[in-house]
């Protein structure tokens, strides 16, 4: 019995990745800020940028290619919205002259039978997959065109008592690109390969352009037009593997650090290190991607936050719910998810702590990290009162660090001046603490601070990552402790208490 598809788990990532940033909170066409209407992964026609109207033609990215097998497959996929152009008309009573010759004329906005349409843009899905490709192929350079058609779709509107009231015209422009891939040998690993892709829109923009170029806002829509949105790439291999470009296996470091992307940023999905499957994404993402299993279904507004998001949708008045169910269908669905929310899902929103994905995990079965499986709300009392940071410990270099601990300090998280100065400096570790997020934070005092005991005292601490700590052994071979004489480096020094 064979396991689920890799890429068919990782569809459910990239469809959450197409439509990041698609309509933002409030989700009405009124609102500023889906006035500029996309967001991410907008591949514009050539010449926008010049314009100031539109995006850059092109995405590049690279990852590493391990072959294991000489028959090696690549299968890619090219997945991104077409802009959609809803162009609301209604019935020109005046100039029709019957059933069969109904005239119509274009409005910003229709209602009939309770409901509203306004003319705006939509978006459909697109994917273009390219399978088959073997690695001479890949080694001599592949160049393939990604094309989808333009189209037109009439939809009728009437009204309660069914008479045609107008109709929605529904308008795409065709796109097309261009996609190379190459795949380029590793100059010191036998089977390794960089491989290199690079996607860029063809439609040029004079094609875009329209007649009145002072108007920008027709300009920057015009631009929309012959856009790819939401753009990414699915990749996976068979005879062969990815490794992480973001957390490469022991070794590959070097090659790693020689891939190069513009525009998006590959992640392994389904594994950390090695796997078959990448997305390619237009946003950062980290390897091994997961979407909340709390959350009740997608919100567009980038880097959302489903229970902050709901509480606000749920606050709009009737009349602005209204609108933004007039602006997309999308939108109609978040306000009706909204609205429909249970107290009990409303609860699963509101936090959960997880498993730490650092180099630290907790100890013990009592510790953070057995309470975070178990996936123990963090605002309960339970979770409250189970968390002690005077006895939790942390697992670094094989050695449980808690309370006592003496650690070196070697900064590296986004280190600022202050964490610079600390650098090689010896601290007592304070507490083992463990945020909502599932991160875990090592509060310390310097051991040669003569204020440290009024640091402890009043809880002032410095804080690093487990990655950021070096346990400094003790004369037992345990991470050695205040009191207690540890071998730190060359010579051997006791703790502050011993002095």
């Amino acid at each position: 019995m064979t396991g689920p598809d890799p890429l068919s788990a990782a569809r459910r990532i990239a469809d959450a990745v197409l439509y990041e940033g698609f309509l933002l909170y409030p989700y009405r066409a009124s609102s500023a800020k889906n006035q500029v209407r996309w967001q991410f992964g907008v591949l514009g026609p050539r010449g926008a940028v010049d314009a100031g109207v539109g995006e850059p033609a092109d995405l590049a990215t690279s990852c590493l290619l391990q072959v294991d097998q000489d028959d090696l497959v690549l299968e890619l996929h090219v997945r991104f919205l077409q802009v959609q152009r809803r162009r609301v008309e209604e019935v020109d009573s005046e100039h029709s002259t019957g059933p069969n010759h109904v005239r119509f004329r274009p409005v910003d906005e229709l209602r009939a039978g309770g409901a509203r349409w306004l003319s705006w843009q939509e978006a459909v899905e697109q994917e273009v997959g390219v399978t088959q490709l073997g690695l001479d192929e890949l080694i001599h350079g592949r160049s393939l065109p990604v094309y989808v058609p333009g189209g037109q779709d009439v939809e009728p509107v009437a009204d309660a008592a069914g008479h045609l009231v107008g109709r929605l015209v529904r308008t795409r422009q065709p796109l097309e690109a261009g996609l190379d891939l190459l795949a380029v040998p590793d100059a010191e690993r036998t089977g390794l390969y960089r491989l290199e892709i690079r996607l860029a829109n063809q439609a040029s923009w004079g094609s875009a352009s329209p007649s009145r170029t002072d108007d920008r806002v027709a300009l920057r829509n015009a631009a929309a037009d012959h856009s790819f949105v939401g753009t990414h790439l699915l990749l996976q291999v068979h005879g062969g593997a990815f490794l992480s470009v973001i957390d490469p296996p022991p070794g590959f470091e070097t090659a790693a650090r020689a891939c190069r992307s513009d525009r998006c940023w590959p992640v392994l999905v389904g594994a950390e290190h090695v796997g078959p499957v990448v997305l390619s994404a237009p946003i950062i993402l980290e390897d091994n991607p997961t979407i909340a299993p709390e959350s009740p279904g997608d919100l567009f507004d980038a880097t959302e936050i489903d229970e902050i998001l709901t509480l606000r949708v749920q606050t709009l008045t009737d009349d602005e719910k209204a609108a933004a169910r007039a602006t997309d269908d999308r939108a109609a669905a978040i306000v009706d998810r909204c609205d429909a929310l249970t107290d009990a899902e409303m609860e699963r929103l509101h936090g959960a702590l997880r498993t730490p994905g650092s180099a630290g995990s907790l100890a013990d079965a009592d510790s953070v990290a057995s309470r975070a499986d178990a996936e123990v709300p963090w605002w309960t009392p339970e979770a409250d009162a189970a968390v002690d940071p005077g006895s939790d410990a942390v697992h670094i270099a094989g050695m449980p660090v808690a309370r006592g601990s003496r650690v070196r300090l070697r900064p590296v998280r986004r280190a600022d001046a202050q964490d610079l100065f600390l650098a090689g400096q010896v601290a007592v570790v304070a507490g083992v603490h463990a945020d909502v997020d599932g991160q875990t934070h090592i509060a310390v005092t310097l051991e040669d601070d003569p204020a440290a005991d009024l640091h402890d005292w009043y809880g002032r601490y410095y804080y690093f990552g487990p990655e950021e700590i070096e346990p400094l052994i003790g004369s037992d071979g345990t991470a050695g402790t205040a009191g207690t004489a540890v071998a730190d480096g060359p010579d051997t020094r006791t703790s502050r208490a011993d002095r």
